[in-house]
C-alpha cells in the first residue's frame, strides 16, 4: 500500500509507533546531537566572532547569532557541527565558561518537539515524586464540626505524631466540613486512622481515612 494512489491521494504507509517508542527514538538521537544552543553572551556577538569562538572544535556547517530588527544580537545564537562529537566537546567545554565577560550557557539545540517531551516528563516526575511523597502520610478527615479550624484540627490529631500541616477547607469564610492531616510518616499517620476514625470531636463523629 506504501505509495499507492488511493482516491487520487497518495497514501503512505509505515509501522504504527508508540508514544513511548518515539520518546524513545527522540532520546536516542539526542544522544547524537550536532546543534548546539549558546545564551547569554552579549549585544556585541556576531557570526564571525561567535565562529572564532568554537571553530576550534571541529568543523562547523552553520553558525548564526539570533538578531533583532535592528540587527543588534539578541543574547543567543546556534553552531551546527558536521560531527557529534565535536558538538559534545563543545558543550563540554565551554558550558559556564566566561565570554566578554559573562557566563555563557551552551548546551544541545532542541527542536520543539523534544523541549515539549522533555517538560512533560518532568512533570510527570514532579507528580509521582508528589504522590511517592505523601502516599499513606496524608489524611482525609470528614463530617467536621462547623466550629473546628486548622489550629483545633492540628491539636486534636497531635497525640498520634509529628503533623506537617492540617487543613481545614473552607468557602466565603466557612468550613466546608472536611480537611487534611498529614503526618511525618506512615505509622504515624495509620495510627491517627485507627484512633480517630468514628470519634466524637465537638459535635460530630468524624470520618478518617487515608487520602488518595
Amino acid at each position: 500500500m506504501n505509495g499507492m494512489l488511493l482516491n487520487d491521494r497518495k497514501v503512505f504507509v509505515g509501522r504504527f509507533k508508540s508514544r513511548k517508542e518515539r520518546e524513545a527514538e527522540l532520546g536516542a538521537r539526542a544522544k547524537e546531537f550536532t546543534n548546539v544552543y549558546i545564551k547569554n553572551f552579549g549585544e556585541d556577538m556576531d557570526d564571525e566572532r561567535l565562529k572564532e569562538v568554537f571553530c576550534k572544535y571541529g568543523p562547523a556547517l552553520s553558525v548564526k547569532v539570533m538578531t533583532d530588527e535592528s540587527g543588534k544580537s539578541k543574547g543567543f545564537g546556534f553552531v551546527s557541527f558536521e560531527r557529534h562529537e565535536d558538538a559534545q566537546k563543545a558543550v563540554d567545554d565551554m558550558n559556564q565558561k566566561e565570554l566578554n565577560g559573562k557566563q555563557i550557557y551552551v548546551g544541545r539545540a532542541q527542536k520543539k518537539v523534544e523541549r515539549q517531551t522533555e517538560l512533560k516528563r518532568k512533570f510527570e516526575q514532579m507528580k509521582q515524586d508528589r504522590i511517592t511523597r505523601y502516599q499513606g502520610v496524608n489524611l482525609y478527615v470528614k463530617n467536621l464540626d462547623d466550629g473546628i479550624d486548622d489550629e483545633r484540627l492540628r491539636k486534636e490529631f497531635t497525640p498520634f505524631g509529628t503533623i506537617t500541616s492540617a487543613k481545614v477547607m473552607m468557602e466565603g469564610g466557612r468550613s466546608k466540613g472536611f480537611g487534611f492531616v498529614c503526618f511525618s510518616s506512615p505509622e504515624e499517620a495509620t495510627k491517627a486512622v485507627t484512633e480517630m476514625n468514628g470519634r466524637i470531636v465537638a459535635t460530630k463523629p468524624l470520618y478518617v481515612a487515608l487520602a488518595q
